[in-house]
């Protein structure tokens, strides 16, 4: 199957206009490096909506780092084979210039929701993500947007972001994708050597076992991080970055367990960045 790539703003909407009026847009927002997580949420577009649209930008306002920009894996031919392969009719794959012509003045600022796990470690972060979903569904205006549960706290964001501006589009969760062993699936994976990848599992293991504990009846916070946290190894490239455990619709951190809670993490291993979460909740009370 071919796939449109297409440059311009101007030309997507053009070519996107008779579209409206046979059935409904899906759109997938990516930065690229394509994996099997981004083709669960272009085969979830793909089973609900007439048209698809991924994009492929790799948005410099949310690198709180320069360096992190830099070394993005940027990998175009093997992404819109991907495309190809899961039935997207268009990619749009704009350049910096024509999605910031201009530095952009207005920019969407994020509060609460940001205040913690991912966002209290990266400044500045979620203003670029949400700037950039803004305008990205501005641009395409779909009917529903997909995004991976992995990235729960951008999920959040981008559900607030739509509220808060009434955006008519619908935003569809879709669940994280795990290797075998139960790493998330993440663009930043290949950026881990053999052995990186043989620890990198700790990290959902640390998230299970703050689950099991939640699930057993363990209500403080303080002792079900600790036990959690001695799933990961101890080595000078192994760093957690955070753990915690958080309510699940503001992301603010909480005490005890009284309800579903959001158990989130970040580990570094080298100079690889990886985050997960696990939506757990306790017994229910008789």
């Amino acid at each position: 199957m071919n796939v449109d790539v297409v440059p311009a703003i101007a030309e997507l909407r053009e070519r996107l206009s008779p579209r409206r009026r046979t059935g409904s847009i899906g759109f997938v927002p990516t930065m690229g490096a394509l994996h099997e997580g981004h083709a669960r949420l272009i085969d979830r577009a793909r089973s609900e909506c007439a048209t698809v649209v991924v994009s492929i930008f790799v948005n410099p306002l949310q690198f709180d780092r320069p360096d992190d920009l830099a070394n993005y894996p940027k990998t175009l031919d093997a992404d819109l084979d991907l495309c190809r392969a899961h039935g997207v009719d268009m990619v749009f794959a704009p350049s910096a210039p024509e999605l910031y012509p201009q530095p952009p003045l207005c920019t969407v600022r994020v509060e609460r929701l940001a205040d913690h796990l991912c966002g209290r470690y990266r400044p500045g972060h979620f203003a670029g993500v949400a700037t950039v979903v803004l305008k990205l569904l501005a641009i395409v205006q779909p009917d529903r947007a997909y995004f991976g549960e992995k990235d729960a706290q951008q999920l959040a964001i981008v559900e607030r972001l739509v509220a808060d501006f009434n955006l008519p589009v619908e935003i569809v969760p879709v669940p994280t994708v795990r290797a075998a062993d139960g790493l998330a699936i993440s663009s930043r994976n290949q950026h881990l050597d053999a052995r990186g990848r043989a620890l990198a599992p700790a990290l959902y293991r640390a998230l299970q076992k703050a689950d099991r504990q939640i699930a057993a009846g363990e209500s403080n916070v303080a002792s079900i991080v600790a036990a959690a946290a001695q799933e990961v190894p101890r080595a000078d490239d192994v760093r957690l970055e955070y753990l915690e455990v958080v309510d699940p619709a503001e992301l603010q951190p909480v005490r005890s367990v009284g309800g579903p809670v959001r158990v989130a993490g970040a580990l570094w291993i080298g100079r690889t960045r990886l985050i997960d979460n696990i939506l757990s909740t306790p017994p229910s009370k008789k």
